[in-house]
C-alpha cells in the first residue's frame, strides 16, 4: 500500500505541547481505525469464498484498488522506460500472488493465523538488515512463536500454513521492489501501475465468474466491501496518520495487526482461537515490535516505514 510526513518537534509555544499530544492521539486513533478496517475487510471478504472463491474476491479487490490508485497517482504509462517497467511488472505479480496466497490461507487456517504468518515477511526483511545479537534473538523468538502458533502435528493444515508463509514472502518482496521502483518513479505511480497489472492478471477470473453467473448478489457485495475496507480506507487513513505520528511508532503499531485480525476473525467469522494460538500471536507481535523499534532507533533520521500494501 502503500506505502509521508514526519512528526516534528519544533520550538515549544504556549500550546505546542497540547497540540502535539492531541495530534499524536489522533494519529493513534487513525492507525487503529485503519488496522481494524483492513482486518474487518478481509473477514468480510471471506464470506464470499463459498460463492466465488478466494481468487474471485481477490479479483474484485484488485479492481477496487486500481479504481482508487490510478486516478490519484495518474501514472503516464506511455512514458515508462524498461528500467521502470520491469520492477513495476514484478510488483504487479507480487501483488497478485500475495493477495491470493493470503486469502487461500484465510480460507484454510483462519484470519488470525494467516495474517500472523504473513507478518513474518517484513520481520525477515528487518532482521536481514542487521546482524546484532538482538536480531538473532528476535529471529529465534519468531521461530518459536510460529512453532507455538502452529503446533505441528498430523492434523496441521500444511497447505494453509504454506500459503500464509508465501504471503509473507511476497510482502518481503514487495518491500524490496518498492524501494527499487520508488527510486525510479515518483509518488504512488509504481504501486498504482502495479495494481493495474495485477487487476489485468485477474481479469480472466472475473470473466469466468461472470460467464458462470456467480459474480453478483451478496458475493459481489462482500468482495467490493473487502476492497473498500482493506484498500481504500487504510490507504487514506495511513496517509493521514503518518502526518501525526513518528515513523517509528507507525512501524511498531503495524505489529498489532495480527491481534486485530484475531478479533475480526472472532467477531465477523466466529473463529475462536486456542490458547496456544493466542500465545504464538503474542510472541510474533512482540518480536516484530521489538525489531521495528530497534531498527528505527538511529542517530540520524530514518525514512518513514512503508505501510502494508494498499491492496493487500
Amino acid at each position: 500500500m502503500g506505502r509521508a510526513a514526519y512528526f516534528r518537534a519544533g520550538v515549544a509555544g504556549p500550546n505546542t505541547g497540547g497540540m502535539r499530544e492531541r495530534s499524536l492521539l489522533g494519529g493513534v486513533a487513525t492507525m487503529l481505525a485503519s488496522g481494524a478496517s483492513n482486518q474487518v475487510g478481509a473477514a468480510v471478504g471471506a464470506h464470499a469464498f463459498a460463492a466465488i472463491g478466494p481468487a474471485g474476491v481477490v479479483a474484485v479487490r484488485q479492481f477496487v484498488a486500481a479504481a482508487v490508485l490510478l486516478p490519484v497517482a495518474r501514472p503516464d504509462l506511455r512514458r515508462f522506460t524498461w528500467a521502470q517497467w520491469w520492477p513495476t511488472l514484478l510488483l504487479g505479480v507480487v501483488f497478485a500472488t500475495m493477495n491470493l496466497s493470503l486469502y487461500w490461507a484465510v480460507d484454510r487456517i483462519g484470519l488470525a493465523l494467516a495474517v500472523t504468518l504473513e507478518f513474518l515477511g517484513p520481520l525477515a526483511v528487518a532482521l536481514a538488515a542487521s546482524r546484532s545479537r538482538l536480531d538473532l534473538l528476535c529471529a529465534a523468538g519468531a521461530c518459536a512463536g510460529v512453532y507455538v502458533l502452529v503446533l505441528p502435528g498430523p492434523s496441521s493444515d500444511w497447505a494453509g500454513v504454506a500459503s500464509g508463509v508465501l504471503a509473507g514472502g511476497c510482502w518481503a518482496a514487495y518491500i524490496v521492489l518498492n524501494r527499487l521502483v520508488g527510486a525510479r518513479l515518483p509518488g504512488l505511480q509504481a504501486p498504482a501501475a502495479a495494481t493495474a497489472v495485477s487487476a489485468l492478471l485477474y481479469t480472466p477470473v472475473a470473466v469466468v465468474l461472470l460467464a458462470q453467473g456467480r459474480l453478483g448478489g451478496a458475493a459481489l457485495g462482500y468482495a467490493v466491501a473487502a476492497g473498500v475496507l482493506s484498500s481504500v480506507v487504510p490507504y487514506a487513513a495511513d496517509l493521514v496518520a503518518l502526518r501525526w505520528v513518528p515513523p517509528r511508532l507507525f512501524g511498531v503499531f503495524m505489529s498489532v495487526h495480527p491481534v486485530l485480525a484475531a478479533v475480526a476473525g472472532l467477531v465477523v467469522l466466529g473463529q475462536v482461537l486456542a490458547a496456544h494460538e493466542w500465545a504464538g500471536i503474542a510472541i510474533v507481535v512482540t518480536v516484530n515490535a521489538v525489531t521495528v523499534a530497534a531498527a528505527s532507533r538511529p542517530a540520524k533520521a530514518a525514512p518513514a516505514p512503508a505501510p502494508a500494501p494498499v491492496n493487500a
